[in-house]
């Protein structure tokens, strides 16, 4: 996350509303990890940390596999640039955006940086397929 914002604050990338889906599954899957640390639970606990360490990680995973997959559409098939999702969020009901944002747009097909060949959004999806799965192992294993 720190990079995300050091990216479009200081680099000036913005994000299109897909990376802000990402952003916020990274946060989320941050926060069960945190809530997961500081209560150290047991016995069935750590299945239900472990649980919800799935849940995050999968959503996310979908969110950037989505990205992923509208950045190498063939540029006749991108979808057209919509509003943007303080716009979208401000006229439309949650579950309306929700399904424009992931129907995705043009500004979701830019690819605007890399690192060792993959875009950011690939770099988001290797990271939450690595840090749930540990995550749910660490949970799941025993003390």
């Amino acid at each position: 996350m720190a990079y995300a914002l050091y990216a479009e604050h200081v680099l000036m990338y913005m994000p299109c509303p897909l990376c802000v889906l990402q952003r916020v599954a990274v946060i989320a899957l941050g926060a069960v990890f945190l809530a997961a640390g500081l209560h150290h639970p047991a016995a069935w606990g750590r299945y239900a940390y472990a649980g919800l360490t799935g849940i995050v990680a999968a959503a996310g995973i979908a969110v950037a596999g989505r990205h992923v997959w509208v950045q190498h559409l063939p540029p006749d098939a991108v979808p057209a640039c919509g509003p943007g999702l303080g716009s979208m969020l401000e006229r439309l009901p949650p579950l309306e955006v929700l399904t424009l944002v992931f129907t995705g747009s043009g500004e979701c097909a830019a690819i605007d940086w890399q690192f060792l060949g993959l875009s950011m959004p690939a770099w988001v999806l290797a990271w939450l397929v690595v840090l749930g799965a540990v995550g749910a192992w660490n949970n799941l294993r025993r003390p």
